[in-house]
């Protein structure tokens, strides 16, 4: 059969112009593209602690700061608890230590973020592939590997973050409520216990993010 005559290639097996590469969709070609891009191992990337320069402790830092904000729930619970027995003074103390654990938790957030931006302390001995000094990750470069692992954490902690202060403003104004007599002039801590289901929910997806991005 002569080229003039060849069968035309289907629509839907063609793209970009063209015939499929090795028969392959565009959508798996990109999957296999993407799959054989090196992901960074999070245990590498995050094994840096305050103050202890130069010691490679995988994923403390992290776990130090997931029990902070596990232990931030527990407060707030407890907070709710004295709510039901209508103690005023547990409600302002507890409340005190659960916003204490969520300013803490963003402290140690911000310190995360500066560290992996600007490259771990000992940068002269950190090299990548091409020999050059690790400078630290940011939105259009991230030497760790692919800039999209780059983009998921700012974006994945940023969104959570922005949420943990948000739970924090209200956790002030629960307490300042408390301290100046409104709930008990109302007769109930009903507020308290609204609040403490943000800040559980807040704290539970924490425990999805260091499941499947700090873990996984």
């Amino acid at each position: 059969m002569s080229a003039l005559h060849a069968p035309a290639v289907p629509e839907k097996l063609t793209w970009a112009g063209g015939s499929e590469p090795l028969k392959a969709s565009y959508g798996k070609l990109m999957m296999w593209f993407f799959s054989t891009t090196h992901w960074p191992i999070p245990e590498k990337v995050f094994e840096a602690v305050p103050f202890l320069h130069g010691i490679s402790l995988p994923l403390v830092f992290v776990g130090i700061m997931t029990f902070i904000l596990i232990f931030s729930s527990v407060t707030m619970v407890l907070a709710v608890e004295a709510g039901h027995r209508g103690d005023r003074a547990d409600v302002e103390k507890w409340m005190l230590w659960t916003i204490l654990g969520g300013f803490t938790f963003l402290g140690s957030q911000a310190w995360e973020w500066s560290h992996f931006i600007h490259g771990p302390e000992l940068a002269l001995a950190a090299k990548d592939a091409a020999g050059n000094a690790i400078e630290g990750a940011n939105l259009v470069r991230n030497p760790y590997g692919p800039p999209a692992f780059a983009d998921l954490f700012f974006f994945i902690t940023g969104f959570h973050g922005t949420h943990v202060f948000s739970g924090v403003i209200l956790n002030i104004l629960i307490f300042f409520n408390t301290a100046t007599g409104l709930y008990e002039r109302r007769g109930h801590y009903e507020m308290v216990e609204k609040v403490g289901l943000y800040w559980h929910f807040v704290d539970l997806v924490w425990v999805f993010v260091f499941t499947f991005f700090y873990l996984v």
